[in-house]
């Protein structure tokens, strides 16, 4: 996996970084964060020490730090950039090709792909400045992740919050991804279990964790390909950057694959779909529970690997993969 380097700058967005960081890490990323001066009003560089196990860059002229031209040699060594958040003293310094600090020489000297995540004051985030500003590192190649809308720290309400930890992770994620054997391809993977309810309260299951189809939507990820993942109920989390739909029931996930298919050059059905669901439904009020024996009539689920071989027919893609545990 690559090195990333994260810049931090002075905005009060300045904590999600530590978010952002743990995502990178997440995905198998080192990180290498670097802090400006400001940026260190806000949060303090312990915490990006505790979190990358590395030391925090923060001035390029610091005692050990010349040996071998840190900002330089880091340059070379990173795989990306990411500055989350960017003030717009930071982009208006990035535009113009200042470099007085660690992040702006380091952003120079990098001929890695450079991701910004801008966070500010609407009506700086809409001056004409910025805006320009943003518009010639969009030129040269510099990426941009766009502010969310909502209340900001300045009590106003509109466009110039730092966008959320997750979506700027996965932007990261799409620039680190390697041209690779799956780029280009889609790949629809089904993981866990699938819950076949009684009543509110009580349902049919199995004990699959969906490790296996997790980790498979992970390794086509890694190798390139747009990864649509159907997740059945489990406690484990999926891959960062690939796209989830979280299902509960047999029925739930054949709707699911089947309104997936038509886009995927191949389906890994890796999930343990239940084989029987209760007739007629789940009740609306909990089973009373009563001195006699209780008897539960089951039918029959759609087998969601047979109906995709049917809508396939003779076609050769999608390629459909199946598991059965026997």
């Amino acid at each position: 996996m690559g090195l990333v380097a994260l810049g931090v700058t002075g905005g009060i967005g300045a904590y999600k970084s530590v978010e952002i960081a743990r995502g990178l890490q997440q995905a198998g990323h080192e990180v290498a964060a670097i802090m400006t001066r400001s940026a260190q009003r806000f949060i303090g560089r312990v915490t990006f020490e505790a979190i990358t196990r590395r030391r925090v860059c923060v001035d390029e002229f610091a005692p050990g730090a010349n040996e071998g031209i840190e900002h330089i040699a880091l340059a070379d060594e990173i795989d990306a950039l990411v500055v989350a958040p960017a003030t717009a003293n930071t982009i208006a310094k990035l535009a113009l090709g200042i470099a007085d600090d660690f992040l702006t020489t380091l952003a120079l000297a990098t001929r890695a792909p450079i991701l910004l995540a801008p966070a500010m004051n609407s009506n700086m985030f809409d001056h004409v400045t910025v805006v320009q500003n943003l518009e010639t590192l969009r030129e040269r190649g510099v990426h941009v992740i766009g502010p969310g809308d909502g209340y900001l720290a300045c009590g106003w309400t509109g466009t110039g919050r730092l966008a959320e930890s997750s979506d700027v992770v996965e932007e990261a994620l799409s620039l680190l991804r390697p041209v690779s054997d799956l780029t280009g391809h889609c790949v629809l993977v089904t993981a866990g279990p699938t819950y076949e309810d009684l009543d509110p309260v009580r349902y049919i299951g199995n004990r699959s964790s969906g490790r296996m189809g997790l980790a498979l939507a992970a390794e086509a990820a890694c190798r390139g390909a747009r990864v649509r993942l159907v997740l059945g109920p489990t406690a484990l989390e999926p891959p960062v950057g690939v796209e989830v739909v979280r299902v509960r029931s047999a029925a739930e996930m054949l709707k699911a694959v089947m309104a997936q298919a038509p886009e995927a050059d191949a389906i890994i059905m890796a999930a343990a779909i239940a084989d029987y669901t209760v007739d007629g439904g789940p009740r609306d009020h909990k089973l009373t529970k009563v001195k006699s024996e209780l008897a539960l009539k089951l039918k029959r689920t759609t087998d969601v690997l047979t109906e995709l071989a049917e809508w396939r027919a003779d076609r050769p893609r999608p390629l459909l993969v199946g598991f059965s545990a026997e």
